[in-house]
């Protein structure tokens, strides 16, 4: 679908309008892509209130999968919505609308279409939600702007539940506006946003936190925030926008217009503004264009305009103040800590992992402990004091640590860690504790990195940007790779063909045996186990081999056996490698 979706962003790049997006959506290459991707969303086992799981269909032919979403495209009836409260950090809890498996692969079907479309006219600002982009590229901009451009002067405006309150109508006109001109699309959207919630009926404005579409949806929502505040200052069209060496803001400072940059993460944005009363006067400006404009309240006691000189604003788990700093361009510099309710949850987080292997002291029960531990430290590891906020919560961790584990668990050396561990935690001078054979991770020990803002050449839908992200596929053959997708076997079930497409590419198009490349008449996937005693389809019981190594594995005939040997010239590990395979498959060893 590459080429496809390479088409997609080019178009919108240039303003083109589209009217036959369903046609794509509903083409089988891209029902084929749409069910990859829901099989590695960790999502895809829970089930919706049909009852059905990713389980329930990987074993259905290629073929009636295909042709029961280009039925629902057809005529789309959306299936009812299960409703789950997952708890939030600060004792409330969040609703999660989980559809049925069937609606999230047609909802992957639309969002792969409509990404490439929608990615062209994104604001290079916003980072929540989209490909590529995380929350410390986001934490990278502002920081940017406090160190590199000096604006110290930040507008904190909070949107009151967005994602609940999300007005359909407006929704529907803001897709049209950015050039998505497919009715019968506009209305499969329009009925999907009305998708009943089991045991609370017909939702009238909101996207469902959970669904595929909702997180594009909620961008779109918000772009054209983004380009009202930019088109204001950064974007403003004058005829010294041409100017080079960033001097087209020279000449507009000496206008009234507002200086001011966002920088947006989902429905958590800020604006930062030169002066103090430029930021309160885009304060009420802003405040005033989500009510209108976009028909979304505002919070008053959390809508703010801070100083960061004298002040600290919070932004994704993070606390940020400008502080002075030496020889720098304006004298202050970003400094940032993990938040007082980031520190909190990570405080619980911890604890509850030490009170799971009080109950079941083992190694798994430690090596969760180790997970929660290390990420927290990775996430937090681009706060400037991680260090120290690190260190106040190992004080408070350390007493619980030591009373609760006190008789399960015994003195460790450096050396017992594993060489991975090793590596991530040389040079600290800590005592170690293990249960078992696994060792307890350092909670303070983490040094600061250096957050890196986007690089906006980075897009998936450019061959440049594609170059920029990854180079893994390189050592395969494009055409090759290409013939493997297309070219599925209709008697076989979608997993089966979806994981020996994942099995050749992690082999890099290598046989298993020989370690030879494979050409397109040369390959064969094995199941390990055999399918007709197993029913085994999955990626650990397969494995790519050349046909005659296929040959070998199965033979049982002495004499041809014999024949293949010596044309093969196996060595002994090879002939080892094949014995392991022909014994699953019940039969003698060579």
């Amino acid at each position: 679908m590459q080429d496809c979706f390479d088409t997609l962003y080019a178009q919108s790049v240039v303003g083109h309008h589209f009217y036959d997006l369903t046609e794509l959506m509903s083409s089988p290459d891209n029902i084929r892509l749409a069910y990859r991707n829901i099989k590695r969303n960790t999502g895809s086992k829970t089930a919706g209130t049909d009852k059905l799981t990713i389980n329930d269909i990987q074993h259905l032919a290629v073929e009636d999968v295909i042709a029961t979403v280009q039925s629902m495209f057809k005529w789309y009836e959306p299936q009812t919505v299960r409703r789950v409260y997952i708890p939030k950090g600060n004792g409330k809890t969040r609703p999660l609308g989980i559809p049925t498996i069937w609606d999230r692969i047609f909802q992957q079907c639309i969002l792969q279409i409509l990404e490439p479309i929608c990615e062209a006219k994104f604001h290079k600002h916003s980072y929540g939600f989209r490909p590529n982009r995380s929350t410390h590229h986001a934490k990278a901009r502002l920081e940017f702007l406090i160190n590199q451009s000096g604006l110290h002067h930040c507008v904190d405006v909070d949107i009151k539940g967005f994602f609940d309150n999300v007005n359909h109508s407006k929704l529907l006109k803001q897709m049209w506006s950015i050039g998505i001109r497919d009715k019968s699309l506009l209305s499969i959207i329009s009925r999907l946003l009305k998708a009943e919630i089991d045991g609370e009926g017909v939702p009238t404005k909101g996207t469902p936190q959970g669904g595929i579409l909702s997180p594009l949806l909620s961008n779109i929502v918000l772009n054209e925030l983004d380009w009202w505040v930019s088109d204001q200052w950064e974007t403003f069209k004058s005829r010294y926008t041409y100017a080079t060496n960033g001097s087209k803001y020279q000449p507009l400072k000496k206008t009234a217009l507002k200086e001011c940059f966002i920088i947006r993460y989902a429905d958590d944005f800020k604006v930062m503004c030169r002066t103090r009363s430029q930021a309160i006067k885009m304060n009420y400006a802003l405040k005033d264009f989500l009510r209108k404009r976009l028909q979304l309240e505002t919070s008053e006691e959390k809508s703010k305009v801070i100083n960061l000189k004298k002040n600290s604003s919070e932004f994704l788990g993070f606390t940020f103040k400008a502080v002075r700093k030496g020889k720098t361009r304006f004298g202050y510099v970003a400094r940032s800590n993990m938040s007082k309710k980031a520190k909190v949850n990570a405080f619980l987080k911890i604890k509850e992992a030490i009170k799971v292997i009080k109950r079941k002291p083992c190694i798994q029960t430690v090596w969760n402990f180790n997970t929660v531990v290390m990420g927290i430290q990775n996430y937090y590891s681009v706060a400037t004091n991680i260090s120290i906020n690190l260190n106040e919560l190992n004080a408070h961790l350390r007493r619980t640590l030591y009373n609760q584990l006190r008789n399960i668990r015994t003195e460790a050396s450096f050396h017992e860690m594993t060489k991975t561990l090793q590596k991530r935690y040389k040079g600290y001078q800590t005592k170690l504790y293990r249960i078992q054979k696994m060792v307890f991770v350092p909670i303070h020990a983490q040094r600061w990195k250096k957050t890196l803002g986007f690089s906006q050449v980075i897009c998936n839908f450019t061959a440049e940007g594609r170059e920029k992200i990854h180079n893994s596929l390189k050592a395969i053959d494009k055409n090759m790779l290409s013939y493997i997708m297309r070219n599925y076997i209709s008697s076989r079930s979608i997993e089966y063909n979806d994981n020996r497409i994942s099995k050749f590419i992690a082999q890099y198009g290598k046989c298993a045996i020989l370690g030879e490349g494979l050409g397109i008449h040369e390959w064969h996937c094995h199941h390990i186990n055999p399918y007709h005693l197993s029913k085994d389809d999955s990626y650990s019981n397969l494995v790519v081999i050349h046909k005659t190594i296929h040959q070998l594995i199965h033979l049982k005939d002495k004499a041809k056996i014999e024949a293949l040997l010596q044309s093969l010239k196996l060595t002994s590990k090879q002939k080892e490698k094949v014995n392991k395979l022909r014994l699953r498959c019940q039969n003698e060893i060579i």
